[in-house]
């Protein structure tokens, strides 16, 4: 019965795929063709294709200072989640202790609130706290709302982990560290890719924190391009987007080739 379903099923699943996968790509193909336009202003279909916004945007200060500031947060903010979100994830699975279920609901619960009105009460708690430092709010923040991504694929990675390797290599006599790192880090990899690859999109790709926390000496990029749409909006600002595009591509991609990030969602 299965076999004689499976036809039917797959010529009916197989459009609904198709739809799926345009309405997800179709943005992203209109910002990059019309950073291709050789108009003065956006126009689609693009009039004429040259290169010269990626030139002008490529050569603006601006641009680059946002781009690097938005890439070292990024990169700080994975470290960050990655030194609280480990030992957080081997706490909720293997070690039994009061409370254990609410810590770990706890953990995730960034996951569930609003990041705007996160933003908001971060934005209060620096203020009470008289904490001006701009760059250190915005990672504070950043390693909040990312650290439960690596809790969350790090603690499946040790829910599938395989426990009798680790008891027997104990019992050999290798060292807790010795086992950490030759059996529990290969087993668990998968998550740790998946978790700092999230993290560092998250972060990069970051808005409603950014929003509230910046300040005009330290622009991340995603506001950087909120603000250009609201003053004029030319084909450059579909250049800086379709940058940021393709510098996500290749963080999946080298995640992909160094840790196999297909094992890890399939977690």
């Amino acid at each position: 019965m299965s076999n004689r379903l499976a036809g039917p099923l797959a010529w009916v699943l197989l459009p609904v795929t198709a739809t799926v996968m345009i309405f997800i790509l179709a943005p992203l193909v209109l910002t990059v063709a019309i950073s291709l336009s050789d108009t003065t202003f956006v126009a689609f279909p693009p009039r004429g294709l040259t290169f010269r916004w990626y030139e002008k945007v490529l050569r603006d200060p601006e641009f680059l200072g946002s781009l690097a500031f938005s890439a070292g947060l990024a990169v700080a903010a994975t470290l960050g989640s990655m030194v609280l979100g480990v030992p957080a994830a081997f706490a909720v699975v293997r070690h039994q202790f009061p409370g254990r279920e609410a810590a770990a609901a706890a953990l995730l619960a960034p996951l569930v609130f609003p990041v705007l009105i996160t933003g908001v009460a971060l934005l209060q708690l620096f203020a009470m706290m008289g904490s001006d430092n701009t760059p250190l709010n915005l990672l504070i923040a950043h390693v909040l709302v990312t650290t439960p991504y690596v809790v969350r694929t790090v603690t499946a990675s040790l829910m599938l982990a395989d426990v009798t390797q680790k008891e027997a290599a104990r019992t050999l006599g290798a060292g807790r560290w010795r086992v950490f790192r030759r059996i529990t880090v290969p087993q668990i990899a998968p998550g740790l890719a998946a978790g700092s690859l999230f993290a560092f999109m998250v972060s990069f790709d970051n808005f409603p924190i950014s929003m509230w926390l910046a300040d005009a000496q330290h622009n991340p990029i995603p506001l950087l391009i909120f603000q250009k749409i609201a003053g004029v909006f030319e084909p450059s600002v579909a250049a800086m987007s379709t940058l940021m595009i393709f510098s996500a591509m290749a963080v999946v991609l080298i995640v992909e080739r160094v840790a196999g990030l297909r094992r890890a969602l399939a977690m």
